[in-house]
């Protein structure tokens, strides 16, 4: 289990206070890195964690750390800085291609387009032929390709010598060293392609990952602005984030649920989908538990809050995702780790390509100082470095919306790994609460009978084993009698007067004599029924296995896993039972919680790594022992939400196939844009230094091509289906 979201173990319980930062224009793990590099220098700060697709910046500190020394900070690296207050966004946002940075970049390019039109036409030529030499004043088309670089230059030049005063290689400095040098040595074309093409795959970045990131902010979105108060003077619109708990609110039809609460009044069919991702609604009544950001159908319902709006179940899904972003996953950090040492190494290596030609062999300095500032293209690592965690997010934020919340990149991964899937019996493969299963009269009586009778006095009891009882029968047509007299007999069962005759329901314990039992009567829960003259029946009562879980688990297998076990605390006859019907490959029963911890270590040694789910409450060390732990029927609990890996928020298990599926497909896609990044960048880095590439492929290609093509290859996560 991890702790990435939590203080370094010396603070935990400390004083640590957290910080929220807005940043505009981190859009890419690199900006992160300094950013985390540069705040972890000021005194108090514990921890600095930062996403590069919500924009936001975290600072974990003890004792008083001023905001706006942390904004100064920020600040001197190029980055504008916004303190946030809980998880809401800092202002109304604005479309990507409508911001200052677009139109920047669509007059460098009016610029650079005009240029190459003059150029085209032979303006250059025919000036310097009439005597305007090149080393004489500008031609209109060498200056307005100057005038472009300049232009979309003040898109990055600001950071690129921000980062040259903190001696950081990060690609603003190289793609401010590549412009300047271009139009230093008379290549003013190429030094506007660079300067517009730069400033255009930085916009095409961005709104690349503001639609990862909108697909975060549309969760929020989920939650209705407004609620229908009602009170002693009627029904008052009021806004959701001001309601308290105990408050009745009415919701109508169509209409989204503002906040988590009880039915108090009405019934209705409720689509959960955005919590649970079920697809079908479900049916509500009085009692039955509602969640912020579901849609009511069809009913009206008045509804009991129960949480307040920061504390619904809908803002914690968002702000644990928030903090998933956060944290990075193994290949994330093999890849920083990498790009610290890539960007430094082809750096070095442009030197030497312009040095050591020139100085060695005499060759012609500006070919070669050209071929240079083509590598210090080509060394900007933010193609890779985007590769993943655009990747992660796009998974994370597609299996929310499938009622899948997966607590960082490192589960995301990890789920595809697994061989092995350990499962709770009780909630898990299993429906939760018993059922009627058999209905056994003694001496050949009638079965009806026996169950209405023992229904009769089973109605005045709330125990699960009565519900089932009572429920059976109603579903067979049967109406209970009136009991009276009624009396609960604590640990054993319940005794009524029926029909005029004293009558009781007990455990098979507690039933008098020693009368016959069924043949499966180890695998099922026995309730003797009895009255003055004797015994009359037995009644048997099971939790049954999830309609459909043997498909379910032949599903999961089809996605690598190799071995599915149950384990119960359960007897060992009725383990079994559920294990045979549902189809799991071993069945461990009678076991303690460090039973199970034991049991699961064994798994992982023999098969491969383990995934635990259970219901995050009882099950919680396997959970925190499985390589993943996931935790079923999630939704409004804080317990299920804070103890497992991988939460699934609805009582379904059809969501475990998807996981899988989804990490799979997550993995493969993370290792393609790693391979693809690294492969055109290298390929072009060999083909420099014998002039089959130019500064303007080096920006198109090595640049805002595969950077793109990793953005886009890693978006289409969210098209997986569940």
């Amino acid at each position: 289990m991890s702790d990435t979201l939590q203080a370094p173990a010396d603070d935990r319980e400390g004083s640590a206070e957290l910080l929220r930062f807005r940043v505009g224009d981190m859009d890419c793990p690199s900006c992160v890195a300094r950013i985390q590099g540069r705040l972890e220098t000021v005194d108090g700060v514990v921890e600095v964690l930062g996403s590069p697709v919500s924009r936001t910046v975290t600072v974990r500190h003890r004792g008083s750390v001023d905001p706006d020394r942390l904004r100064h900070e920020m600040g001197r690296l190029g980055y504008a800085a916004h303190p946030l207050n809980g998880s809401a966004p800092a202002g109304e946002p604005v479309s990507t291609f409508g911001t200052r940075a677009a139109w920047i970049t669509y007059a460098a390019m009016s610029l650079f387009a005009v240029g190459g039109l003059l150029h085209l036409a032979g303006v250059r030529q025919v000036l310097v032929a009439t005597g305007w030499g090149t080393w004489g004043p500008l031609t209109p088309p060498d200056i307005l390709f100057l005038l472009s670089a300049v232009v979309g230059g003040t898109n990055f030049f600001g950071k690129g010598v921000k980062a040259a005063l903190a001696r950081s290689l990060d690609m603003n400095f190289l793609m401010t060293v590549a412009i300047v040098g271009a139009a230093l040595i008379g290549e003013t074309m190429e030094a506007a392609a660079i300067a517009f093409l730069f400033s255009l795959a930085e916009l095409l970045e961005s709104y690349s990952v503001d639609r990862a990131r909108a697909s975060v902010a549309s969760l929020m979105e989920l939650a209705p602005d407004t609620a229908r108060l009602v009170g002693p003077d009627g029904e008052t619109v009021v806004p959701a984030s001001s309601l308290s708990v105990g408050q009745r609110v009415r919701v109508r039809p169509g209409e989204r649920i503002p906040a988590d609460g009880r039915v108090v009044e009405g019934r209705s069919a409720v689509d959960q989908s955005p919590i649970t991702g079920e697809s079908i609604p479900v049916d509500m009544a009085p009692g039955d538990r509602v969640f912020a950001g579901t849609i009511n159908r069809e009913g009206g319902l008045e509804v009991e809050v129960e949480r307040e709006a920061d504390h619904s179940t809908l803002a914690r899904i968002t702000q644990l995702i928030e903090e998933a972003e956060q944290a990075k996953s193994p290949t994330e950090r093999f890849v920083e780790r990498f790009a610290r040492w890539y960007t430094p190494a082809v750096t070095a290596l442009a030197v030497l390509v312009v040095a050591v030609p020139p100085l060695v062999v005499g060759a012609d300095f500006e070919t070669w100082f050209v071929r240079g500032l083509t590598l210090l293209v080509i060394a900007c690592p933010c193609a890779l470095v985007i590769s993943t965690p655009v990747a992660v997010v796009s998974g994370i934020t597609a299996a929310a919306r499938h009622g899948v919340l997966i607590k960082g990149g490192s589960y995301l991964e990890a789920a595809g790994e697994l061989k092995v899937l350990a499962l709770d019996k009780t909630g898990t493969l299993t429906v939760g609460h018993p059922r009627v299963v058999g209905v056994h009269p003694a001496d050949g009586g009638d079965a009806s009978e026996l169950l209405t009778l023992a229904a009769s006095v089973e109605s005045r009891s709330e125990h699960p084993v009565a519900r089932a009882i009572v429920d059976e029968a109603r579903a067979r047509g049967r109406t209970p009698s009136i009991a009276t007299d009624f009396e609960a007999l604590p640990g054993t069962g319940a005794r009524a007067t029926v029909q005029g005759r004293t009558v009781q329901v007990v455990r098979a314990e507690a039933v008098r004599g020693s009368p016959p039992r069924p043949a499966d009567s180890e695998a099922h829960t026995l309730v003797g029924v009895e009255d003055d003259e004797g015994f009359l029946g037995w009644v048997a009562v099971a939790d049954e296995p999830r309609e459909g879980v043997d498909d379910i688990l032949r599903r999961v297998r089809r996605e690598g896993i190799r071995h599915v076990a149950l384990l119960t605390g359960d007897n060992e006859a009725t383990a079994r039972r559920v294990g045979e019907g549902a189809g799991v490959d071993a069945v461990h029963a009678a076991l303690l919680p460090e039973d199970k911890v034991a049991i699961l270590r064994e798994l992982e040694e023999r098969w491969g790594p383990v995934g635990m789910v259970g219901d995050g409450i009882n099950d919680g060390p396997a959970l925190a022992t499985a390589r993943v732990g996931i935790a079923m029927g999630a939704a409004g609990s804080d317990t299920a939400l804070e103890t497992a890996d991988v939460a699934l928020m609805g009582d379904d298990l059809n969501r475990l196939p998807y996981l899988l599926r989804l990490s799979h497909d997550a993995r493969r896609i993370i290792r393609q844009n790693i391979v693809a990044a690294l492969m055109v960048k290298l390929l072009l880095a060999l083909l420099v230094p014998l002039g089959m590439v130019s500064l303007v492929t080096a920006v198109l290609v090595g640049d805002m091509g595969v950077s793109l093509a990793v953005i886009g290859n890693a978006l289409r996560l969210g098209r997986v289906e569940a």
